[in-house]
C-alpha cells in the first residue's frame, strides 16, 4: 500500500504558550494566514484583556499587547493589526512603527471582516458589504461594494472571499433549520452589478490553464450538504472567447455514517497543485482535483472542530486551528501522491496531468512511455507537447532537441524543432541547452528584438556560452546576460568594452570577484583620463581597503605624463592623512613644486597631510620662492634664520603667526637677526612680533634688545603697543620715561590719567625731577593716589598758586576738602581758602568732608560765608543744614527755632551733635526725624518719661510700643504711670488710643490693660461708650479677673452679647455666658448653653416651659434624646412637631425597643415628611411588634419605605413571617426563597430559587434541602449550581462533609448531560469515584479523560493508590517521565513491559533511564537487552557501562556493547576488550583492536605481552606497533618468533635505525630467509652502504644482489626522468613567454581602436623633459 499522499504537522499547541482554552473559539482567534495566530484572552475578571499575536515565521514568538476589543486580525505577513471596539469602531495599528495607520466608525455593527488581499479589508454589516484599502492614503473610510441579499437575512457569517483580480466577491454564512445547519451564499459580480443566492457551505475563487488554452481559466468552486447528499461544484466565470470551454463539474462530497451532522466549514484552493481542499466540522479533510471535480483523498485529521483555516503562503496545502488549540498544517506530499493516484488505475489520466502542472515525481515512466509511441507514431508535434509539459521537464534535454532537429520539415509549415520552442516559451522559459539552440538562428536571421523581448520576459536561461554568442552582435545586450549568468570575468570585461567604468567597482563588490585593477587601470586611463583618476580613487578608498597599490597606480599616472590626474587622485586617496602614507604624501607634493609650485602651496596650505619628509619639502619650497612654506617645514635654528630675513617674500600677518611657533630662545635670535641684518626694512615687523608676544618673549628681554640697537623709536612705539594691556609697573614706567623724552606729554598725561600698572611714588618723584613746565601730569598722580598733601606742599612750596587752582577748578574740585585741609596744615591765609573756595562751585564739593576737614581743626567758623552763600545759590544739600545747624547751636543762635522749623538737616546727625550739649534739642531733633531708638534712649538717660509716653501715642508704631513695654526695659513702669495718667486721657484721637491698647494686649499686661480701659470706659469721657472698648475689658476680665465679669455685664450695655457669651463659653464661664444670652432675650442660644455646657436637662426642661417656643423645645427634646430619655424625647419632639431628627430618634428608639412611642413618633412625621428612612421605620416598627396587618395594610398603601432593606433586617432579626410578607410584596424570589427555607416550606423555596435564577440562592435552598435530606429537590438545585465552576468545589465539600457520596455522584453524574457541562465537573466527578467507587474510575478517564483536569485527577488518583490510573493519565498528559517513574515504584501493579517502552523512550529527564535500568537490572534482568537497544540513541553510553561494571553484570549486556561499539567510546571498548579477554575469544578481541582505537592501548598491551596464549601477545605486539612503540613491538614479536610481524612493523615504523637494529639481528641468528625478507621489505630504509657491508662482513653477496640489481634500474631511471622533466619545463617556460609576450592585458582583442598599439608604443619620456619627473618601474609594459 502506498502511503498517505499528505503531509500532516501540527505547528503549534495554543495552550503551551499560555493560552487560556476559553479564548480558543471563532469569536476570539483568527487566522488570516500561515503568518500570524491572532487571540483575545482575558486571564481572569480582575485581569486586564489583551490581545495575544503569535508569529508562526519566527520559532511561535508570543507577542503581548493590553488592548481592549472586540475583534482583532492581523496582516498576512506583516506587523498591522486591524482593531474593532463597540462593533463600530475601527483602527489600524503597525505595531512595527508603533503607528496608528487609519480609524474609522461605521454606521452599522461590523459582523465580520477579513483580509482578503495583502492591502483590503473586507466588511460585512448586517445590509452592507464593504471594502478598505488600508495601504491607500485617499481611502479614508470603508467604501460600500454590494448590499447583502435577503437569504444571509439570520445567517452567522463564517467567511467572505474576494477573487484576485476583485471583480467576484461572495458572503458565505449558515443557520440553524430544521434540525440541521444550512449554508447560504451570495455570490455577486462587480462588473455586471447583480447578486445571486446560492445554497452552500464554503466556496473559493481559484483560476486553472486547459490544454490548448492561452489564457487562464477563472473558476468559483463551492462545496454544499443539503438534505439529499453533499455535492462539490467547480463553474466557470468570466469564460474567455478564446479559451477552450469549461464543464461544469459537480461531484459527490462522501461523509461517513458517523458524520450525519458533519458539513464542509471551510475551503481552500492550492494553484500550486490545482486541488481543492475541504475542511469539515468533524475534522475531516477531502482534497479535491480542481479542474475535474474528481475526489483524491479523504481523512479525519483531528477530533475537535477546525474553526478557522487559512491557505499557506507557498499556496501549497492548508493551515487551520481547532478547538483544543492546535494549529494545523496539511498540505500534498510531493513525493507519495502520484504514486498514491497511481495505485488506482482509474486515476492515471488524473496522475498524469496532476504531474505535469505541478512538476511532480512518480509518473515520469507514462510521460517516457508517451512520449515514445508519439515519436514512433511520427506524431512529433504531440511529441513536443509531451516534452515540453513534461514533470520538472525531464524530458527537455539536449537528445530530445536533436531528436526533433532530425525530424524533417512539412512544406509551409515551422518546423518541429520551432514549434517545441514556442510550446516552451508558452509554457515559462527555456533550459540552457534550448536556449543556446533557440538564440544562434534568431542571430543569424538578425533577429535579435526577439532575443531581447525574451531576455525582458525571462524566458531564456542565461549562460556564459549564450553570453559570448551574443557578444559579436550586442556587447550590452551580451553584458545583460552575463550579468543573469553571472560571470564576473566577463561582466567587468564588458562594462569596460562598452565604457561603463563607473559599474566595474561596485559589481565586482556585489559578485565578490577580485579582477586584475591594475590592468583594468592602465586600459581606463588611456582611453579616459578623467574617468581613471575617478576609477582610481575608487579602487583605493574601497570601503574594505585598497583594491590596488596606490604607488603603482600613481606610477602609471606618471608614465603617461599625467600630473594633473596623479594630484587629483592622490589628494583623494590621502585624504585621510596616515602615516604608512607619508612617501607618497612626499611624492605628491614633490611631483607640484617641480611642476606647479602654485598647486603645492595650495596643497599645504590647506593642512591636508602631515606624515611626508618635512625636510626634502622645506627645500623644495625654498627653492621654489615659497619662503613662507619653507619656513613651515624647517626645523634647524640655522635653516630659519637664513630664510626669515626675506621679509619681502613673506606676508607680515603670516610672519607674526609663524613666530607663535617658536621657542622664546629663537624668537629673540630671529629678531635680533632680522634686525642685524636690515634693521630699516625688519624693524617694523619686529615691533609688531614683539608687541604680539611681549607676554610670552618677556618686556624686558625685548627692552633690552631694542636698547641694544639705540632705537628710541623702536622702544617706544613697542611700549605704546603693549602700555595699555601691560601689567608690569616697570614697562609703563619705561614708556613714560620715553614718552618724556620724546616729548609726547599728551601720552604721558593719557598713560598717567588711565593706566593702573605703574608704582605711583616713583613716577610722582620721577615728574617732580623732570621740573616739566606743565604740571599736570602730576596732578594727576597725585589726585588718583590721594597724594594731596604731598601735592600741596610741592605746589606751595614752589609758589604754584595756579596750579592749586587749576588742580580744585578744572582736575579735580571733589578733592577741595583735601586741598583745604592741606592748606590749614600749612597755616595759609584764611583770605587765600576763602577765596579758594569761592572760586570753586558748591555744587562739586563734597560738604560734609569739607565741614569734617574744617571741623577737625577747629575752625567751622570759616566756613559760615561760603555756607550762606551757598544756600544763596540755591543748594540745597542737606550737609549745609547740618554745618549751619551745628554752627547755630554752638553760638546759640536760636537753636529750637531752626530745628523745629527747618526740614533740611539730618535729624541723626544733628540729634547725635546735640546730646550732650541740650537733651531738649536733641529731643526735638529726633522726634523730628523719628528717630525712636535714640528718642527712647536720651529720654529714658534724661527721666523724660511724659514726653515719651506722649511721644508713642502718637508715633501709632506697635513695634515700638512692643520696644518700650518689654520686659527687659527697667523704665516700662515709668512709661506705663505716664502712660495711663497723662497721655491716653489727653488724647481725643480713637486710632491712637487703640493702638496703645493693642500694645498692652500683645505685651500681656492685663492689669494694666484693666487699669487703662477702666479709666477711659467707667469715668466719663469720649469712649465710654465705644462698643469695642468695652468688648475688650470683659474680655481681659475674662482671661485675668474672672471676678469683675459678672458686674461689667450687669453694669454695661454697649458690648457685643455674641462675642463675649461665646468667650465665655470657650473660658467655661457658662453661667455668664447664660446670663448674657438670657438679659439679651436669646432662648435658643441661652438652651444651647444649658444643654451643652451646663449639661442640666431639668433647667433647660424648666426654661422651655417657662419659653415654650417650637425651637427650644427641640433643643430640649435631642437633650433628652443623647440622655437615652426617649420617651420624653419623643414627647417634647411632638411639642415642637420637629420630625427633622427623625434618623437619630428611629435609630435610638430603636436599640431601646421603644417601638410603640417610635410608631407616634413616625406617624406624626409622616404628616411633613414623606422620607425612606421615615416609611422604613414604620414599617419595621409593624414587623418587630408583630403588628402583620397593620404592615401588609401599610405596604399596600402609598409610601416610600426601603421594603427589600426592611425585609433583610426582618430576615436577620429573625422575623421571617413579617420578612416573607416584605419579599412578597416585591416579588423579590431570591430572598423570598431564602426566607422560605427557614419557614421550612422547601418545595416553595425551590420554585422561588428557579424564578430568581440565582447561583447564590439555588446555593442556600440547596444547602437547606441537603440538611433535612430532601436529596430530589437537592438535585434540582446542584444541576443550577455545578454548571458554575467556582461553585462546585464548595458543593462537593458540603456534600462529602455531610457523608452523602452517593448523592453526590448522582448528582454529578446527572449534569454531564447539561449543555453548560464543563472540565471541572467530569474531573470532580473521577476524583470522588476514586475516593468511594475506585472500581469505576478507570472506565470514567477512558471515556472522559480530553475533559478532566489531568494534574488534579493525578493527585486524587495519587492519593487514592489508583496507580494504572495513575499511569493512563501521566500518558494522557504527555508527563511520560512521571509516568515510568510511577511504573517503576508500583511494578506490581502498573509495570507491563511493551508499555514501558514505548514510554520510556518519551521521557524528557535523562536520569530515568538509568533509573529504569537499575529497575530491570533488579527486577526484569531477561528483558534488559530489549530496553538497552529502545534507549540506545538517548543514552550516554559510558555511564552504562560503568554502572554495569560498579554492579559486576557487564556479560548481561554483552549485545548491546556489541551493539553500540561503532560509536568507538572509551569506557564500551574497554569493557568489551576485558570480556574478549576473559572468555579469550581473541579473534573478536582483534577485530575490536583493529576498528576502534579508543582504549587505553599501553594498558591493554601490557595485560595482553603477559597472557598465556600467543594470539593475546600478538595481538600486544600490534598494539604496540600501531601506537609507534616499535622496539616493544618487535621484541614482542621476536620473543614469540614471530618475525613476519617483527618486519612488517619495521617497514610501517618508516624508521632507518629500527630497520637496521632488526636486519642486524636477522643477520646475527643467521636467518637468511628473513635477511631477504626484510631487504624487499624495508627498500626504500636501509641505505646502500649498510647493506653492502653486511653482505661483505657476513657473505651474503648472492642474497643481497637482487636488492643491488634493482637499486641500480632504479637509480638510473630516475636520472632519465629528471632529465626529460628539465627539458619539458624548459619548453614550457619559453612558450608561456611567448604567448605573455604575445597577448594583451585586458581581453583578448587586438584591436587598434580598444588596445591600442603594442609594438610602436612610446617608451616614457626621459628625465630632463618638461614635468621633470624620472620614469617610474611600474612593472607593466606600455601599451
Amino acid at each position: 500500500m502506498a502511503p498517505l499522499p499528505i503531509k500532516f504537522n501540527e505547528l503549534l499547541q495554543l495552550t503551551s504558550v499560555g493560552i487560556q482554552p476559553a479564548s480558543i473559539g471563532f469569536n476570539s482567534c483568527t487566522l488570516e494566514s500561515d503568518h500570524y495566530v491572532c487571540v483575545r484572552e482575558k486571564a481572569d475578571e480582575n485581569a486586564s484583556p489583551e490581545v495575544v499575536i503569535i508569529d508562526l515565521k519566527n520559532n511561535n514568538n508570543v507577542i503581548r499587547r493590553p488592548i481592549k476589543a472586540d475583534s482583532a486580525i492581523m496582516h498576512w505577513s506583516q506587523q498591522i493589526i486591524a482593531l474593532k471596539a463597540q462593533q463600530r469602531t475601527l483602527q489600524i495599528f503597525d505595531l512595527g512603527q508603533k503607528a496608528k495607520l487609519k480609524a474609522a466608525n461605521m454606521n452599522d455593527d461590523v459582523v465580520f471582516w477579513k483580509w482578503y488581499s495583502k492591502d483590503s479589508i473586507g466588511l460585512v454589516t448586517d445590509t452592507s458589504i464593504y471594502h478598505w484599502n488600508i495601504m491607500d492614503p485617499s481611502q479614508s473610510a470603508p467604501g460600500k461594494v454590494f448590499d447583502r441579499s435577503q437569504n444571509l437575512s439570520g445567517a452567522q457569517i463564517i467567511n467572505y472571499r474576494v477573487s484576485d483580480d476583485e471583480k467576484w466577491m461572495v458572503c458565505i454564512g449558515i443557520s440553524q433549520q430544521q434540525g440541521r445547519v444550512v449554508g447560504a451564499m451570495q455570490l455577486y459580480s462587480k462588473e455586471r452589478g447583480i447578486s445571486q443566492s446560492i445554497e452552500g457551505h464554503a466556496a473559493a475563487f481559484g483560476t486553472l490553464r486547459l490544454e490548448g488554452a492561452s489564457a487562464d481559466t477563472k473558476v468559483f468552486t463551492f462545496a454544499v450538504r443539503s438534505a439529499n447528499g453533499a455535492k462539490l461544484h467547480v463553474v466557470e466565470i468570466d469564460a474567455q472567447p478564446s479559451n477552450p470551454r469549461f464543464p461544469k463539474q459537480a461531484k459527490d462530497i462522501y461523509f461517513p455514517a458517523e458524520a450525519t451532522n458533519d458539513f464542509p466549514v471551510a475551503l481552500q484552493v492550492s494553484q500550486k497543485y490545482g486541488l481543492i481542499y475541504i475542511i469539515t466540522k468533524y475534522g475531516f479533510i477531502h482534497i479535491h482535483d480542481l479542474e475535474t471535480a474528481n475526489p483524491i483523498f479523504m481523512n479525519r485529521i483531528s477530533s475537535d472542530t477546525i474553526f478557522v483555516t487559512s491557505p499557506d503562503s507557498e499556496a501549497a496545502g492548508v493551515v487551520g486551528v481547532n478547538r483544543k488549540g492546535q494549529v494545523l498544517s496539511v498540505s500534498v506530499d510531493d513525493t507519495t501522491v502520484i504514486p498514491y493516484l497511481m495505485e488506482n488505475p482509474a486515476n492515471s489520466q488524473l496522475a498524469y496531468k496532476l504531474a505535469s502542472r505541478a512538476n511532480l515525481p512518480g509518473a515520469d515512466h507514462l510521460y517516457q512511455q508517451q512520449f515514445q509511441n508519439l515519436l514512433s507514431a511520427q506524431q512529433y508535434v504531440e511529441a513536443a507537447k509531451v516534452a515540453a509539459n513534461s514533470p520538472r521537464g525531464f524530458l527537455r534535454t539536449p537528445q530530445t532537441i536533436e531528436q526533433f532537429k532530425r525530424v524533417p520539415q512539412e512544406p509551409n509549415q515551422l518546423s518541429v524543432i520551432l514549434q517545441y520552442f514556442g510550446m516552451l516559451l508558452d509554457k515559462g522559459g527555456l533550459n540552457k541547452y534550448e536556449t543556446l539552440e533557440l538564440v544562434r538562428p534568431v542571430l543569424m536571421q538578425n533577429r535579435k528584438h526577439l532575443l531581447e523581448k525574451w531576455l525582458k520576459e525571462d524566458k531564456l536561461d542565461c549562460s556564459e556560452e549564450l553570453g559570448d554568442i551574443v557578444r559579436p552582435h550586442d556587447v550590452n545586450l551580451a553584458l545583460q546576460i552575463y550579468l543573469k549568468a553571472n560571470v564576473p570575468g566577463k561582466v567587468i570585461a564588458a562594462f569596460a568594452e562598452s565604457g561603463q567604468f563607473d559599474k566595474i567597482l561596485p559589481y565586482a563588490k556585489q559578485a565578490s570577484y577580485t579582477p586584475d585593477f591594475n590592468g583594468l587601470l592602465q586600459h581606463v586611463i588611456r582611453m579616459n583620463p578623467e574617468k581613471g583618476t575617478e576609477f582610481a580613487t575608487a579602487l583605493a578608498k574601497d570601503e574594505n581597503g585598497p583594491l590596488i597599490d596606490i604607488d603603482r597606480a600613481v606610477d602609471i599616472f606618471q608614465s603617461q605624463g599625467m600630473i594633473q590626474q596623479a594630484t587629483a587622485f592622490l589628494l583623494d586617496v590621502l585624504s585621510a592623512n596616515r602615516p604608512e602614507q607619508g612617501h607618497l604624501q612626499t611624492k605628491l607634493l614633490e611631483m607640484n613644486l617641480l611642476n606647479a609650485p602654485q598647486v603645492a602651496d595650495a596643497i599645504l596650505g590647506n593642512d591636508m597631510f602631515s606624515h611626508y619628509d618635512r625636510q626634502r619639502i622645506a627645500k623644495l619650497c625654498e627653492g621654489a620662492g615659497l619662503a613662507a612654506r619653507a619656513l613651515d617645514h624647517y626645523d634647524d635654528p640655522a635653516d630659519i634664520k637664513r630664510v626669515i630675513v626675506q621679509t619681502d617674500k613673506i606676508s607680515e600677518e603670516w610672519l607674526i603667526n609663524y613666530f607663535g611657533k617658536l621657542t622664546v630662545e629663537n624668537s629673540l635670535d630671529c629678531m635680533n637677526e632680522m634686525l642685524r641684518v636690515n634693521i630699516r626694512q625688519n624693524l617694523q615687523a619686529v615691533i609688531h612680533i614683539a608687541q604680539k608676544y611681549s607676554d610670552l618673549l618677556g618686556a624686558n628681554n625685548i627692552i633690552e634688545l631694542l636698547e641694544k640697537y639705540r632705537t628710541a623709536e623702536g622702544l617706544y612705539y613697542y611700549l605704546g603697543g603693549i602700555v595699555n594691556i601691560t601689567e608690569d609697573k616697570d614697562v609703563t614706567f619705561k614708556y613714560i620715561e620715553a614718552a618724556t623724552r620724546m616729548g609726547q606729554m599728551n601720552e604721558v598725561e593719557r598713560v598717567c590719567r588711565d593706566s593702573n600698572a605703574y608704582d605711583p611714588e616713583k613716577v610722582k618723584n620721577f615728574l617732580k625731577e623732570a621740573r616739566l613746565t606743565e604740571q599736570l601730569p602730576l596732578i594727576i598722580v597725585c589726585d588718583r593716589f590721594n597724594m594731596i598733601h604731598d601735592l600741596i606742599l610741592y605746589l606751595y612750596q614752589n609758589q604754584q598758586f595756579k596750579s592749586i587752582e587749576i588742580y580744585v577748578q578744572r582736575v579735580n574740585p571733589s578733592r577741595t576738602p583735601a586741598v583745604v585741609g592741606g592748606l590749614l596744615d600749612v597755616d595759609c591765609d584764611e583770605g587765600v581758602i576763602k577765596n579758594l573756595l569761592a572760586s570753586v562751585s558748591p555744587q562739586s564739593i563734597p560738604i560734609d568732608d569739607l565741614v569734617s576737614e574744617v571741623e577737625s581743626r577747629n575752625r567751622l567758623k570759616l566756613l559760615l560765608p561760603f555756607l550762606e552763600a551757598t544756600l544763596a545759590s540755591g543748594n540745597q544739600q542737606q550737609a549745609v543744614y547740618n554745618a549751619l545747624a551745628k554752627i547755630y547751636i554752638d553760638s546759640n543762635n536760636n537753636p529750637e527755632k531752626f530745628l523745629k522749623e527747618n526740614d533740611q538737616y539730618d535729624p541723626l546727625t544733628v540729634g547725635k551733635y546735640c546730646e550732650k550739649r541740650d537733651p531738649n534739642l536733641a529731643y526735638i531733633a529726633y522726634r523730628k526725624g523719628q528717630n525712636d531708638l535714640e528718642l527712647i534712649s536720651i529720654t529714658n538717660e534724661n527721666s523724660m518719661f511724659r514726653a515719651q509716653a506722649q511721644y508713642l501715642l502718637e508715633r501709632e508704631d506697635l513695634e515700638i510700643w512692643e520696644y518700650v513695654l518689654s520686659p527687659n526695659n527697667i523704665h516700662r513702669r515709668s512709661v506705663v504711670d505716664q502712660v495711663i495718667s497723662t497721655a491716653v486721657p489727653n488724647s481725643q484721637d480713637p486710632e491712637k488710643v487703640s493702638v496703645a491698647v493693642k500694645a498692652f494686649i500683645q505685651s500681656d499686661m492685663p492689669t494694666e490693660l484693666i487699669e487703662l480701659l477702666e479709666k477711659i470706659i467707667l469715668e466719663p469721657s469720649s469712649f465710654s461708650d465705644n462698643s469695642s472698648l468695652q468688648n475688650l475689658l470683659m474680655l481681659t476680665a475674662a482671661k485675668s479677673d474672672r471676678g469683675r465679669l459678672m458686674n461689667y455685664i450687669q453694669q454695661l450695655s454697649a458690648y457685643t452679647p455674641e462675642d463675649i457669651a461665646a468667650q465665655c463659653i470657650e473660658l467655661g464661664m457658662y453661667e455668664e455666658a447664660f446670663e448674657i444670652f438670657k438679659k439679651d432675650n436669646k432662648h435658643a442660644e441661652a438652651m444651647d448653653v444649658l444643654v451643652n455646657n451646663i449639661v442640666s436637662i431639668d433647667r433647660a426642661f424648666d426654661y422651655a416651659e417657662r419659653v415654650d417656643t417650637p425651637d427650644v423645645w427641640s433643643k430640649v427634646a435631642k437633650a433628652q434624646l443623647d440622655g437615652l430619655r426617649v420617651t420624653d424625647s419623643i414627647d417634647s419632639y411632638i411639642k415642637a412637631q420637629d420630625a427633622s431628627n427623625f434618623n437619630e430618634v428611629i435609630d435610638i428608639a430603636t436599640h431601646a425597643g421603644k417601638d410603640d412611642d417610635l410608631i407616634k413618633y413616625l406617624r406624626m412625621a409622616r404628616k411633613t415628611l414623606r422620607e425612606p428612612a421615615i416609611d422604613t421605620g414604620l414599617a419595621f416598627c409593624f414587623a418587630r411588634t408583630q403588628q402583620l396587618p397593620e404592615l401588609e395594610e401599610f405596604l399596600r398603601g402609598p409610601n416610600v419605605a426601603d421594603i427589600e432593606a426592611s425585609g433583610d433586617k426582618a430576615y436577620e432579626e429573625g422575623y421571617h413571617e413579617a420578612a416573607k410578607i416584605f419579599f412578597t410584596s416585591i416579588s423579590n424570589w431570591a430572598k423570598l426563597a431564602t426566607t422560605l427555607v427557614h419557614l421550612e416550606d422547601y418545595q416553595g423555596a425551590v420554585e422561588c430559587a428557579r424564578k430568581a435564577n440565582s447561583v447564590k440562592v439555588w446555593k442556600q435552598v440547596n444547602e437547606a434541602c441537603v440538611a433535612k435530606k430532601e436529596f430530589r429537590l437537592a438535585q434540582i438545585c446542584g444541576l443550577s449550581l455545578i454548571v458554575h465552576a467556582e461553585e462546585l468545589a464548595d458543593l462537593v465539600k458540603q456534600y462529602e462533609r455531610q457523608g452523602y457520596f452517593d448523592e453526590l455522584i448522582a448528582l454529578l453524574e446527572a449534569g454531564l448531560g447539561l449543555e453548560r457541562a464543563h472540565m471541572g465537573m467530569f474531573t470532580e466527578l473521577g476524583i470522588a469515584l476514586s475516593k468511594y467507587h475506585p472500581e469505576r474510575v478507570m472506565e470514567h478517564l477512558r471515556l472522559f479523560w480530553s475533559r478532566i483536569n489531568i494534574p488534579k485527577m493525578i493527585r486524587a488518583c495519587e492519593e487514592a493508590h489508583l496507580w494504572p490510573e495513575l499511569v493512563f493519565l501521566y500518558g494522557h498528559y504527555d508527563e511520560w517521565d512521571n509516568a515510568a517513574l510511577a511504573m517503576m515504584e508500583r511494578s506490581s501493579d502498573a509495570w507491563e513491559h511493551h508499555s514501558f517502552k514505548d514510554t520510556i523512550i518519551k521521557v524528557a529527564n535523562l536520569e530515568i533511564y538509568y533509573r529504569a535500568l537499575n529497575f530491570y537490572l533488579e527486577q526484569q534482568p531477561s528483558l534488559i537487552t530489549d530496553l538497552l537497544q529502545a534507549l540506545t540513541p538517548r543514552i550516554d553510553v559510558n555511564r552504562v557501562v560503568r554502572m554495569f561494571e560498579k554492579s559486576d553484570n557487564i556479560p548481561l549486556i554483552k549485545p548491546f556493547l556489541l551493539n553500540v561499539q561503532a560509536q568507538n567510546k572509551k569506557a564500551v571498548n574497554n569493557a568489551i576488550n576485558d570480556l574478549l579477554i576473559e572468555e579469550e575469544d581473541y579473534k573478536t578481541l582483534r577485530d575490536s583492536v583493529e576498528n576502534y582505537d579508543n582504549y587505553d592501548p599501553v594498558d591493554l598491551a601490557q595485560r595482553l605481552e603477559k597472557h598465556d596464549l600467543v594470539f593475546f601477545r600478538q595481538i600486544a605486539a600490534n598494539i604496540y606497533r600501531k601506537n609507534k612503540r616499535w622496539q616493544k613491538s618487535i621484541e614482542l614479536s621476536k620473543q614469540d618468533k614471530l618475525y613476519k610481524d617483527a618486519i612488517e612493523t619495521a617497514a610501517i615504523s618508516g624508521r632507518t635505525d629500527v630497520v637496521e637494529e632488526l636486519l642486524q639481528y636477522f643477520v646475527g641468528i643467521g636467518s637468511r630467509e628473513c635477511y631477504v625478507g626484510m631487504l624487499y621489505a624495508c627498500y626504500d630504509l636501509i641505505p646502500l652502504h649498510t647493506v653492502m657491508e653486511l653482505s661483505w662482513r657476513h657473505g651474503l653477496t648472492d642474497f643481497t644482489m637482487p636488492f643491488m640489481i634493482n637499486f641500480m634500474a632504479q637509480q638510473s631511471a630516475t636520472i632519465e626522468q629528471l632529465k626529460k622533466d628539465n627539458e619539458e619545463r624548459k619548453a614550457k617556460e619559453a612558450s608561456q613567454q611567448k604567448e605573455a609576450d604575445d597577448t594583451p592585458i585586458l581581453g583578448g582583442s587586438r584591436l587598434m581602436l580598444t588596445q591600442g598599439p603594442v609594438n610602436n608604443a612610446p617608451s616614457p619620456a626621459p628625465y630632463g623633459q618638461v614635468n621633470g619627473i624620472a620614469p617610474q618601474p611600474t612593472g607593466f609594459r606600455a601599451f
